[in-house]
């Protein structure tokens, strides 16, 4: 019997362990999430293409996995998307997709890329996977004018601290913030997810 890592995977764990999990889930990620009606990477593919219709604009899917955001975003109309993520296995798994330019494999602490029209972290920052922080590194490595979509599930807004600091950096006039929408996340395994899409002003 195959595990369920949905069981597990909201729990926070440190850098090391996070990848620890996520390589180990690799080979049965797509299909337990399949099996739960996985919605988040649609629903934040659809809203960023409302606001960046560009099928040629570059955009960088952060913390890609097996893949599964990267279908969306090209289902959406994205033509350029590369894809980085901390678990080579996940990656390997990606590549078979063919739905990236490039895959790279970063650090927890790495800089991230830059030269992007927008990027994308589905389900990626919050409980069990990468922490708050993120979402600042993200916007600094976009020019003004630049999107960010990104996905925070009902696990991840049990903390206050999540919608707080995207509260905060509208109001200091870091971001514009152009949609918010609560939404299907994993259905069948009974869990929502708000989507967001920030303009880095």
């Amino acid at each position: 019997m195959a595990e369920n890592f949905l069981d597990k995977v909201y729990q926070a764990r440190t850098a090391d362990e996070t990848k620890a999990i996520y390589d180990a889930w690799s080979e049965t990620y797509d299909a337990e999430v399949a099996e739960n009606g996985y919605a988040t990477p649609a629903r934040c593919a659809a809203a960023l293409h409302a606001l960046c219709p560009d099928s040629a604009a570059p955009i960088l899917d952060f913390g890609c996995g097996t893949g599964l955001s990267g279908l969306a975003l090209r289902l959406a109309g994205f033509e350029t998307i590369d894809g980085v993520d901390l678990s080579p296995e996940m990656l390997a798994k990606a590549e078979a997709k063919s739905a990236y330019r490039s895959l790279t494999p970063i650090t927890a602490d790495a800089d991230l890329p830059t030269g992007y029209s927008a990027i994308a972290a589905i389900g990626v920052i919050g409980a069990g996977a990468a922490p708050l922080a993120v979402l600042d590194r993200i916007l600094d490595a976009l020019e003004p004018g630049g999107l960010t979509v990104f996905s925070f599930n009902d696990h991840t807004l049990e903390d206050p601290a999540y919608q707080a600091r995207v509260d905060a950096l509208m109001a200091d006039g870091t971001v514009t913030e152009h949609f918010r929408e609560h939404g299907e996340h994993l259905p069948g395994y009974g869990l929502k997810s708000t989507v967001y899409v920030l303009e880095k002003t």
